[in-house]
């Protein structure tokens, strides 16, 4: 597979991310309540965990696993290229579709960042990865992840009742997805 690209968006840059983003991943991953929102994200979130995690991407992505993009912003000013989140693929190319997979710093939520993400990387991945579906999920307790997903065409397939745990309790898990056909 080729290098990975950067993505761009009308205020984004979605570009791989560099070991000198831990310290950024740390603090606003390691935030709770960014933590809380996602199943996959540690609390609380320790010194070397960001660097092995970023360590990860190039190998993934040369796989054809996975790949991870640095949500950045492209504006002006003081913040040009400043890291607000991560969103990424997983892919499984026998069946050509994908996980979906986000999270946005909390000082940075309700800004419509997380939708114009997964906007650029859907395009991405049917265009470039030639996927035919991207599914995703979202705890049922989190309607906002789930507003992110419906703004960005993707249509909701049903409730997976106590699908996860996460910090010791049974969550019910809301699904979605995209066909290429219908972007």
């Amino acid at each position: 597979m080729a290098k990975q690209p950067t993505l761009e968006s009308d205020r984004l840059l979605l570009r791989p991310f560099r070991t000198t983003d831990a310290e950024r991943v740390q603090l606003l991953a390691g935030d709770r309540a960014v933590a809380d929102t996602a199943l996959n994200i540690p609390h609380p979130f320790e010194d070397g965990m960001a660097e092995k995690w970023i360590s990860n991407h190039r190998d993934w992505f040369e796989r054809g696993e996975q790949v991870v993009f640095a949500v950045t912003l492209k504006q002006p000013g003081d913040g040009r290229g400043l890291l607000v989140g991560a969103i990424g693929l997983r892919i499984n190319r026998e069946d050509q579709r994908a996980e979906l997979g986000y999270w946005i710093g909390r000082p940075y939520w309700g800004q419509g960042y997380c939708t114009e993400a997964v906007r650029a990387l859907m395009d991405f991945g049917f265009r470039d990865l030639d996927l035919n579906r991207i599914e995703a999920n979202h705890f049922s307790r989190n309607p906002a992840s789930g507003r992110v997903m419906q703004k960005a065409g993707m249509t909701h397939e049903g409730r997976l009742r106590q699908y996860a745990k996460k910090w010791g309790l049974f969550e019910d898990v809301e699904l979605y997805s995209i066909l290429r056909e219908s972007t």
